[in-house]
């Protein structure tokens, strides 16, 4: 979100309110119109930013109001904010005026969507701060930007005034909080890319501190924050190393093409262990073993019908006397219920062949039920790899439940159709 300017920073700056416990006669709890408003949006965030790396946090907004002062360095930061904090203190951020509520749809967008009120850029911005005083004495928090821009990556501007004018005034205390890992979300001026996001929230400081003691602590806050190396895996990061040089392409398209002729494991095991280590690449690896699948698939009909016979291991009698009826009564269409029945595509594939399915009409009918099952079971291992990046040390249990669950059931398949 584009914060305000700096020209009106020096005295205001937007934050949102909430109540300190014990402060005389005022309200201590956030009024229950914006509790729901504010649970929604952080369900939202939360989730987008789950699916883009996942987000973190550590630490708590004390009770009652305060003004939130966090370093800037993305667009992605408010989205962050809204995430991590409490809903209970229904958190508002101060965003400019004569951009953000310059038209109607940005208005709604920003008020609806990042909780945002206009502050203004050109005079009045302080009063526009000031009249946040009431929120904050009912117990709700205001974010800000002390910074008024978005700094370079591992940098920390110096802090404006408006935050601490603001937390006097109201009597709230100042709440430093430090996120990492937008800037690599997304950049300035760059793309959107998966990262971890994490929101690191600071002890209070008193409503009396000075814009310097704010930005140091938030400055430390920071430098912890970022020196926490995300735990990993070893077998994850051997794995996706693999994945992702030259040799992860090729390598898919070879497991599927070997499983369509006579390879007894099913590529969606190799999707399963290389989206999860890599999820950027699923949809790459999934298109890959796809293709291999149904060039491996072809080769095995033509080799059908010219009577050779490959190995095809861990098939059974019954599941080859099942293709044979579907064939007879769908020819080509018979793939279709591959996905589904647990008969490899390589007993169709040979079956097919030896029953002198045209290729073309081969190709059409695996194309469509091997892309059902291929691509949907890549792209769902990817999303999976995206939600449970925070947990990445512990893929080599992945693996392991991975391996007795295709085990076990690879082994149910065989023994229901012996």
């Amino acid at each position: 979100m584009r914060t305000v300017s700096r020209k009106w920073a020096h005295s205001a700056r937007p934050a949102l309110e909430d109540e300190r416990g014990g402060a005389g006669d005022r309200p201590s709890h956030v009024p229950a119109a914006p509790r729901p408003a504010a649970r929604l949006r952080r369900a939202l965030w939360w989730t987008l930013l789950t699916l883009t790396g996942g987000v973190e946090r550590k630490g708590h907004l004390p009770p009652g109001g305060c003004v939130v002062v966090a370093n800037h360095s993305s667009h992605a930061d408010t989205a962050a904010l809204l995430a991590a904090l409490d809903a209970r203190h229904a958190p508002a951020i101060g965003a400019a005026a004569d951009y953000w509520f310059a038209s109607p749809w940005r208005r709604r967008i920003c008020s609806r969507l990042a909780a945002g009120f206009p502050v203004r850029r050109t005079g009045g911005g302080m009063d526009d701060l000031l009249a946040r005083a009431d929120d904050l004495r009912a117990g709700r928090a205001v974010v800000l930007f002390p910074e008024g821009t978005r700094a370079r990556a591992g940098e920390l501007g110096a802090f404006h005034r408006g935050a601490v004018v603001l937390a006097e005034h109201a009597r709230v205390p100042v709440v430093p909080v430090a996120i990492a890992g937008t800037d690599r979300l997304l950049p300035k001026h760059g793309r959107l890319r998966p990262a971890l996001v994490r929101v690191a929230v600071g002890d209070p400081l008193p409503a009396s501190a000075t814009p310097e003691e704010a930005r140091d602590a938030v400055a430390a806050l920071h430098r912890r924050t970022t020196g926490e190396p995300l735990r990993d895996s070893a077998a994850r990061k051997r794995t996706a190393a693999v994945v992702a040089s030259r040799w992860g392409l090729p390598l898919a398209f070879a497991w599927a093409f070997a499983e369509a002729l006579s390879w007894p494991l099913m590529p969606e095991l190799f999707l399963a262990i290389a989206c999860v280590a890599m999820p950027r690449r699923a949809l790459k690896l999934s298109l890959t073993a796809l293709a291999g699948s149904l060039a491996g698939g072809l080769l095995a009909l033509q080799l059908a019908a010219s009577g050779a016979q490959l190995p095809q291991p861990l098939t059974t009698d019954r599941m080859r006397a099942e293709v044979r009826a579907e064939l007879a009564v769908e020819s080509a269409a018979a793939v279709r219920h591959q996905p589904w029945n647990g008969i490899p595509f390589k007993v169709y594939a040979h079956e097919a062949g030896r029953a002198e399915v045209a290729p073309s009409d081969w190709l059409t009918h695996s194309a469509l039920s091997r892309g059902s099952r291929t691509l949907t079971v890549g792209l769902a291992f990817g999303a999976f790899g995206f939600l449970v990046h925070r947990l990445r040390r512990f893929y080599g249990l992945y693996l392991a439940l991975l391996g007795t669950g295709f085990t076990i059931g690879l082994s149910l398949i065989v023994t229901g159709w012996s």
